[in-house]
């Protein structure tokens, strides 16, 4: 069984807590034990407690955004540290790429990082299919036996000394979190000012790279915002995006810019589980990439309802 250690800043924790569950089947076949810093238990000494688990770890995730880069424990003795075993063939670190940064240029920047093309795990359409691609990538990294040599990477230099190796432990100790309803209010509010800017960026691009195409984004308020897209001059495809309307508290979408504010066509829904919160279509209008999505980040909901505005205009 090899140990994961999870090194990470604790205002990730929502995605290290989602990263563990997508790790469950790996658990299950006893292929991992995982750990991070919040099973360290009561009177246990916090700095000792980490490193040790640093030392014995195989596998060392670095869960990166920027205030990863901005902690010092993550960067000066985390990160050291997991590069120098990296190094020395004693772990394999793979990066995480939890929120854009610039991570590029880090210690840790020459190596292939998870998801796919280092994309930010809350750049991803869909929560799951983020964290499915990382565990895939955690399964290919295994040791093929016990004592397995990894792939060394250049060495960082640190003065880190090593301790003893603890005993056993379970690694299932998360507990569930509660969302209120001003968290989900909040978490509307920041999708739908993300989306608006989606929005007109992604038609001002569009309007720039077609020269028969002229597009049209108007903000009404703060909560109501249309767009429109033309090709020479004809209307193609309009809609209105509305924070509340007729189904209450959410996003809702009309294929019309000028739709009374109680109608719609499809309907985004905060959802919550253990973990954190994420959007959800109720009313299923359109099928994101060929099937319903069930975890939509910011960026999915965005693109959920954008593939709804651009499709009357691929389709002719």
């Amino acid at each position: 069984m090899a140990s994961v250690f999870f090194s990470y800043s604790h205002k990730d924790e929502e995605l290290r807590d989602r990263l563990e569950v997508a790790l469950a089947t790996l658990k299950r076949q006893g292929l991992i034990d995982t750990w991070h810093d919040r099973m360290l238990r009561a009177g246990d000494e916090f700095d000792p407690g980490i490193r040790e688990e640093l030392e014995r770890a195989d596998i060392i995730l670095l869960l990166v955004s920027p205030d990863f880069i901005a902690s010092n424990y993550c960067y000066d003795i985390e990160m050291a540290r997991a590069l120098e075993r990296h190094g020395a063939g004693e772990a394999r670190v793979i990066p995480v790429i939890l929120r854009a940064c610039d991570w590029h240029p880090t210690p840790f920047g020459k190596l292939i990082a998870a998801p796919r093309d280092g994309k930010p795990i809350r750049s991803w359409p869909d929560l799951d299919e983020a964290f499915l691609d990382v565990a895939k990538k955690i399964r290919e990294a295994l040791p093929k036996a016990a004592g397995a040599a990894v792939r060394a990477a250049p060495m960082v230099e640190s003065h880190f000394i090593p301790l003893a190796s603890p005993g056993p432990r379970s690694s299932n100790l998360r507990i569930s979190k509660t969302f209120t309803d001003a968290d989900q209010d909040r978490f509307l509010d920041e999708a739908f000012g993300f989306m608006a800017k989606f929005f007109e960026g992604s038609l001002s691009e569009l309007k720039a790279r077609n020269s028969e195409i002229d597009t049209a984004f108007k903000r009404i308020d703060a909560n109501r915002f249309t767009a429109v897209i033309y090709r020479n001059g004809k209307a193609v495809s309009r809609c209105k995006i509305v924070l509340g309307g007729m189904l209450g508290r959410g996003i809702s979408y009309s294929s019309n810019d000028q739709a009374d504010d109680n109608s719609c066509n499809d309907s985004l829904a905060v959802e919550t589980d253990a973990q954190g919160m994420f959007l959800k279509p109720i009313m299923g209008m359109s099928r994101f990439g060929g099937s319903e999505k069930q975890h939509l980040t910011f960026e999915g909901a965005a693109e959920y309802y954008w593939d709804a505005l651009i499709g009357h205009l691929q389709r002719e």
